[in-house]
C-alpha cells in the first residue's frame, strides 16, 4: 500500500464530509429545512439512475453521469453556493468555482485528481452526452422540490416564469420526453400563485 496516497485519499474525503454544511436555497420536498450540497448530489445521483430510460442519447455512460453527480458541487465547499437566479451572485461563479476547483482536487492524488477535475470541468461545459444528461438532471432536481414547496426559492429570488424556462432548457435538450412535466410544473405554478408571470 502506498501511505502517501491513502493520505491524500483520505484527506479529501475528509474535506468532502463538509459538503453536508453548504445549504442550498431549495427546500427539502416536504418544505422542513434547506437541503445541503451532500443531499443534492445524491438525490441527483439518484434521479440520474431511475430516470435513465429518458437520456436523450444512447451514448450516455450512466456511471460518467453518476461521477459526475457526486462531484459536481464540491466545490461549493470553498466557493459557497451560487443562487441560480442570482445574477450578481454569478458574475464571479466562475472565478470562485475554478479556484475552488484548483484548491480540492490537488489534495488527490494526481490521477484522481486529474480525471475529477476534468470529469467536474466537462460537467461544467454541458457539452458532452454526460454532460448534458447530467446537467438536465441537475435542474430538474430543484425544479420538482420548488414545485413541492409551493416555490419557495422563486419566492425568495422573485423569480419570474422566463427565467424558470431559461434554466430548465437543459431538460428540454437532455431528457425531451420529460419536457412535459416541467411545463406543468411551471404553469401549474403560475396559476397556484407562486410563480410570476
Amino acid at each position: 500500500m502506498d501511505e502517501r496516497r491513502l493520505k491524500q485519499q483520505l484527506t479529501f474525503l475528509t474535506e468532502a464530509d463538509k459538503m453536508k454544511t453548504v445549504l442550498r436555497r431549495t427546500l427539502l420536498a416536504d418544505g422542513s429545512r434547506p437541503e445541503n450540497d451532500a443531499e443534492h448530489s445524491w438525490h441527483f445521483a439518484l434521479m440520474a439512475m431511475v430516470l435513465y430510460e429518458y437520456a436523450y442519447s444512447p451514448e450516455v455512460d450512466l456511471f460518467r453521469v453518476l461521477k459526475m453527480a457526486l462531484l459536481h458541487d464540491m466545490v461549493e465547499i470553498y466557493a459557497g453556493d451560487t443562487f441560480a437566479y442570482d445574477e450578481a451572485a454569478n458574475e464571479d461563479k466562475e472565478a470562485r468555482e475554478r479556484a475552488a476547483a484548483d484548491r480540492l482536487f490537488s489534495l488527490l492524488p494526481a490521477d484522481q485528481g486529474g480525471e475529477y477535475r476534468a470529469l467536474w470541468e466537462e460537467f461544467d461545459a454541458m457539452q458532452t452526452p454526460d454532460s448534458i444528461y447530467a446537467a438536465a438532471i441537475d435542474r430538474f432536481q430543484p425544479l420538482i422540490n420548488n414545485y413541492l414547496t409551493r416555490g419557495h426559492t422563486w419566492k425568495l429570488g422573485d423569480v419570474k416564469k422566463s427565467k424558470v424556462y431559461k434554466r430548465m432548457a437543459m431538460v428540454k435538450e437532455g431528457m425531451p420526453e420529460l419536457w412535459a412535466v416541467v411545463e406543468y410544473m411551471i404553469n401549474n405554478a403560475i396559476e397556484q400563485g407562486f410563480l410570476k408571470e
